[in-house]
């Protein structure tokens, strides 16, 4: 079998692209970055090919002969932008460019689409049970620019298969952690800042947490078990920021911080580090939305995968101390 694989450096590209070698796979691997490709991805045997989600025509060539695609690659980085600023390069990548790719994909006669999206695009229920894929937000509701983006492209991919009967599964990840994170994304960055003991102190959280190895796990699974046209909400554990830090405690032997933050105050001081960010052009974590998101207290159900893709998850102590093991080694991906 032969698979292409966007945003192989990423969190989940490079664990997939990784599990697919060993699983047996010939694997093009989509980078922008031919150097770092090679530094994170040189010994597993995958073929780099240079390229850019900005320009789907320019590497569409190299899918001719794939037997799948597995989409991981998406546009996200938002925390120090303004939203008016934004919106294009979100509208672009996670909509426009998805959609052309897909075309393209099934031009040259790619055979299966495994597409990821996020459990970002469901809403909670009023109900108080655990959200499924059938409770979809509107995009007018979505707490944030990117799930908004991921909720129309959802919606405009739905609109292309029923068109033209491309296989295409989606999975819907939660907030992923696990080893691989060069960039850092937004969880590396919360480790490396626990065990840099740049946390403060926590406020009251709930959220849905995955490791991007299962999710990678998944999506292959996603090949064989999925049905065309299903997506699949993937979210191992319900927790807060007060776990997360007791957790990695244990694993790392770093002090949790034991300050308790009002819901007032967070905002407050997320409001002031956003604006930081956005008048130094820097990146930060705690935005007025990642406030919104974290305290949503969101819980979405990973049954439907369980049952049709086999899916199991790791503990989270085996997630969170493989990411800090990780990031302790390579902090930067280098």
């Amino acid at each position: 079998m032969r698979a292409f694989v966007t945003g192989s450096t990423g969190l989940l590209g490079n664990n997939l692209v990784r599990l697919l070698i060993r699983e047996g796979y010939e694997v093009k691997a989509l980078a922008r970055n031919r150097i770092k490709a090679e530094a994170m991805l040189g010994g597993t045997g995958a073929e780099i090919v240079v390229g850019d989600m900005g320009d789907v025509d320019a590497f569409a060539p190299a899918l001719k002969g794939c037997d799948v695609l597995f989409h991981t690659a998406a546009y996200f980085r938002e925390a120090f932008e303004r939203k008016s600023e934004h919106w294009p390069m979100l509208q672009r990548i996670n909509i426009d460019n998805t959609l052309r790719l897909f075309e393209l994909a099934q031009r040259h006669e790619v055979g299966t689409v495994i597409h990821t999206s996020s459990n970002a695009t469901i809403r909670k229920r009023t109900d108080g049970k655990a959200s499924e894929e059938s409770d979809v937000l509107l995009p007018s509701k979505a707490p944030t620019p990117y799930a908004r983006s991921k909720i129309l492209g959802d919606k405009a991919i739905a609109e292309y298969v029923s068109q033209t009967q491309l296989p295409v599964m989606t999975v819907l990840p939660a907030w992923m952690f696990g080893p691989g994170d060069a960039a850092p994304t937004s969880s590396g960055r919360f480790v490396l800042d626990y065990l840099n003991r740049r946390l403060q102190g926590v406020f009251d959280t709930g959220f849905d947490v995955v490791d991007a190895r299962d999710v990678a796990a998944a999506m292959l699974a996603a090949v064989s078990k999925g049905k065309p046209g299903e997506r699949y909400i993937l979210a191992a554990h319900h927790t807060s920021l007060a776990e997360l830090c007791q957790v990695l405690g244990r694993v790392t032997g770093v002090e949790e911080p034991k300050r308790s933050v009002s819901r007032p105050m967070i905002y407050t001081v997320a409001w002031f580090s956003q604006t930081m960010a956005a008048l130094f052009g820097k990146e930060t974590n705690l935005t007025v939305d990642s406030v919104r998101v974290l305290t949503m207290m969101h819980r979405t159900s990973s049954a439907k995968a369980a049952l049709e893709l086999g899916v199991q998850f790791r503990p989270l102590e085996a997630t969170l101390r493989d990411t800090a093991d990780w990031l302790r080694l390579d902090p930067k991906g280098s």
